[in-house]
């Protein structure tokens, strides 16, 4: 069962909101978080890219890079900038893009329930990006950015959202990317301990966005525990900060690939190639997006496809086998092109959908790449069965849009 508790969050005051909170750290360069940040002191890519504090092309794993961290974040509190609650709160956060509204649950959750296997993973990790965001988990003392979870039907929970969300928010922006954040902060004593006994009941969480940062931080707390020998297990380091959505409330959007060259055979030889498992049908100029599971788009030489898998090529009884990025990466990437390893294929590159069909046009007409696939997106429901069985999905098949947003809330582990 889902252990979780309410904290006291480290965050800015309300006018200074918009100048604290910044894009999360993995989405952007160091360049670019230079850019975002230049003339803005209280940016917390100060804190969560401090090398923009150093000459351009320092490594971001400079030890000095991570001692600017907590220097930086110990001048975010001293300035003002950050302040921590002086009681334990959860708090509500919703963002708005395209004008749907997700609305998710602040929470510290357990270190254990990690370690066990109750908050359940769908992708690898790599271990030199877990270390990088431990070395800043140590240094800080802190959860400085949130991760991302889902959480399966609760009505209660989903009626204190939507009853706490009635009211006046503490935080309501719009950032630059045009994308509302809201955020409430909850107080009342009865409905924080309702929170606490409902997520009681759910079997487990589940990590939508934020594999690396949800292993990092759990391991330091792991580590806490088993260097301290008073360790009760009610100490703060137990716990990890995450925005809990319910599942319904999140959309996955396709992640869709781009190929710079099609193996050695002509348009016409590629387009046979596919009718062997795929029915395929020639749309036109027209942008074709996939309808449904198991249906293809296909962007070659000025023209879009509809591309139908045969039945028989996917299995949908197997969690993985009906994947249609498993479906395409074998029938399509591996048998045809080639291409076997999506991690490392430097012929391959994806192109998440928040960017639209017509990026993938442009990559293909500007010659950049020869052909480009889009993918119908995964659901929610098929993320949790892959989680539920332990399975993991293949490279680059979910993509979480909007991103939470950075320093809005903080969680210390002391």
């Amino acid at each position: 069962m889902a252990k979780v508790k309410p904290f006291k969050g480290v965050r800015p005051p309300r006018e200074l909101v918009e100048n604290v909170a910044s894009r999360p750290y993995d989405v952007l360069n160091s360049d670019e978080a230079r850019a975002e940040a230049e003339g803005n002191p209280k940016s917390l890519y100060h804190i969560i890219k401090p090398e923009i504090d150093f000459e351009p092309g320092t490594d971001e794993h400079d030890p000095r890079v991570y001692d600017r961290a907590v220097e930086n974040f110990n001048a975010f509190q001293k300035n003002g900038w950050l302040v921590q609650d002086d009681k334990e709160h959860y708090y509500i956060y919703a963002q708005t893009m395209d004008g749907r509204t997700q609305y998710g649950i602040v929470i510290a959750a357990n270190v254990d329930d990690y370690m066990q296997g109750r908050i359940k993973k769908h992708e690898l990790t790599r271990r030199d990006k877990e270390e990088d965001r431990m070395k800043h988990v140590r240094v800080n003392n802190a959860n400085i950015e949130p991760v991302f979870f889902a959480f399966p039907e609760n009505p209660v929970l989903e009626g204190i959202i939507s009853r706490i969300s009635e009211s006046e928010p503490e935080y309501n922006f719009t950032a630059d990317d045009g994308f509302g954040h809201h955020f409430w902060v909850i107080d009342e004593e009865d409905t924080i301990a309702t929170i606490t006994e409902e997520f009681a009941k759910i079997p487990s969480l589940y990590i939508a966005d934020g594999h690396h940062r949800t292993a990092a931080a759990a391991l330091v707390g792991n580590e806490k525990a088993k260097s301290n020998p008073s360790h009760r297990g009610d100490e703060e380091y137990n716990y990890f900060l995450a925005v809990a959505f319910p599942a319904s409330h999140l959309k996955i959007i396709d992640y869709n690939r781009v190929v710079r060259d099609l193996n050695g055979l002509s348009p016409e030889e590629f387009i046979k190639a596919i009718e062997k498992n795929f029915t395929v049908e020639c749309i036109g100029e027209n942008v074709y997006a996939p309808a449904r599971l198991h249906n293809f788009s296909l962007y070659l030489d000025g023209k879009w496809y509809s591309l139908t898998a045969k039945d028989g090529t996917y299995n949908d009884s197997d969690p993985i086998g009906m994947l249609d990025v498993t479906v395409s990466s074998d029938l399509i990437l591996r048998d045809i092109l080639g291409i076997t390893d999506l991690r490392s294929d430097k012929r391959i590159d994806f192109v998440g959908g928040i960017r639209g069909l017509g990026e993938l046009k442009r990559r293909v007409d500007s010659g950049e790449m020869a052909m480009a696939l889009a993918l119908y997106p995964v659901t929610m429901q098929q993320l949790m069965n892959i989680a539920d069985t332990g399975n993991i999905m293949p490279p680059k098949t979910t993509w979480f849009e909007p991103k939470l947003r950075s320093g809005l809330i903080i969680h210390k582990l002391d």
